[in-house]
Parts: structure tokens; C-alpha cells; sequence
């Protein structure tokens, strides 16, 4: 009986000395999390797209008559900008998995950079336009479609202000821990291709 106990407690003590050794892994579930938030407002953007193709599918005229058309050079070159940024910010990711922090910041602070360049080309440009928020369907989805696109784009911004901050300090992100890192840059991704389906319906299409 003494002999079966200890047999026992020899078994218990091997089972947790492996446990201890290789310990249990558990799914990353802020990577879930995010992925829930990006398809959140992937529906609220479809909402946005559904309504506008609606409008236009029904309106005898669309624009409607007296609109003065769209300047397509200047949401051209702010298109080629933020598509741009996504290339750069990934670098900022392949860093990190390099435990390069420095390359790291100063991709994050480049692709930043960017980001508010396209929110100055935006004002610029509203501060062109011929119509206002309330001059017809048209001019209100569009202001609706870019302004909370914008608001995206600047939510994106602090993100990787947010990341470089939290990165002055020693070893918080390394290529062992840079969740912080793939979320900007998976948020930055979406907000890239959300712009890319705007600029194609409200410009070119």
C-alpha cells in the first residue's frame, strides 16, 4: 500500500515537472479579437456601400444634374500614398521580427506620416469642393463615405503613435511579443483596402 503511494506521488511529481517543461499552449485571443473587430466594420463599410449603390441604381440622374464633377488627380495621388503606406508599414513588421526596434520606429513613423499627409489632401480637397454636406444625395453620401474613412484613417494614425510611445521602453516589443505591431498593421491593411473600394466608386466608377 506504502509502496503504490509513492508510486503514485513519483507519477504526479513526473506529470508536472513535463508540464512545467512544456507548457500548455493557449490560442492568442486578442488575434481573434481584432479579426472580430475588422469584420464589425467591414459590415458597417458594406451598410455604407449597399446604401450608396441603392441611391445611385434608383436616381434618374447620378450625379445629380447641376454636381460639379470630381477632380480625380489629387484623390489619385492621395490613393497612391495610403496604398503605398501599407508596403511601408509591413516593413515595420519584418523589423521587429528582426528584433530591429529602430527600423521598426522609423517605418511606423514614416507610414504615420503618410497617413496624415492623406488627411491634409482630404481637407484640401473638401476645402475645393463646389458643393456642400447638404447640396444633394450625392454630396452627402460622399462627405458620409470619405468623413468616416477618415475618421479610419486618423483612429490608424494614433495606433502607430500609440505603438511608438510604448516602444521607448526597453524590450516591450521584440520579435518574440509584437502583437501591438501586427494589429496596427492588420487595421492599417483594412483601411487601405476600405479607401481603395471608396476612390473606385466615388471617382472612377
Amino acid at each position: 500500500m506504502q509502496g503504490s503511494a509513492v508510486d503514485t506521488s513519483d507519477a504526479m511529481m513526473g506529470v508536472a515537472q513535463e508540464s512545467a517543461a512544456h507548457p500548455e499552449e493557449h490560442p492568442d485571443h486578442r488575434v481573434f479579437g481584432l479579426i472580430l473587430f475588422l469584420v464589425a466594420e467591414s459590415m458597417i463599410f458594406a451598410g455604407l456601400f449597399s446604401a450608396y449603390l441603392a441611391f445611385r441604381l434608383v436616381a434618374p440622374e447620378w450625379p445629380p444634374a447641376g454636381t460639379p464633377e470630381l477632380e480625380v488627380l489629387l484623390p489619385g495621388v492621395n490613393t497612391l500614398i495610403l496604398i503605398s503606406s501599407s508596403f511601408v508599414i509591413h516593413q515595420a513588421d519584418s523589423a521587429i521580427k528582426k528584433n530591429d526596434v529602430a527600423a521598426m520606429q522609423r517605418w511606423f513613423g514614416i507610414t504615420a506620416a503618410m497617413g496624415a499627409v492623406f488627411l491634409v489632401g482630404q481637407l484640401y480637397e473638401y476645402s475645393h469642393l463646389e458643393f456642400g454636406l447638404t447640396t444633394n444625395l450625392f454630396a452627402s453620401t460622399f462627405y458620409a463615405l470619405t468623413g468616416f474613412h477618415g475618421l479610419h484613417v486618423f483612429v490608424g494614425i494614433l495606433l502607430m503613435l500609440a505603438v511608438l510611445w510604448r516602444s521607448r521602453q526597453a524590450n516591450h516589443y521584440s520579435k518574440e511579443e509584437y502583437f501591438g505591431i501586427e494589429a496596427a498593421e492588420l487595421y492599417w491593411h483594412f483601411v487601405d483596402v476600405v479607401w481603395i473600394i471608396l476612390f473606385l466608386l466615388l471617382y472612377i466608377l
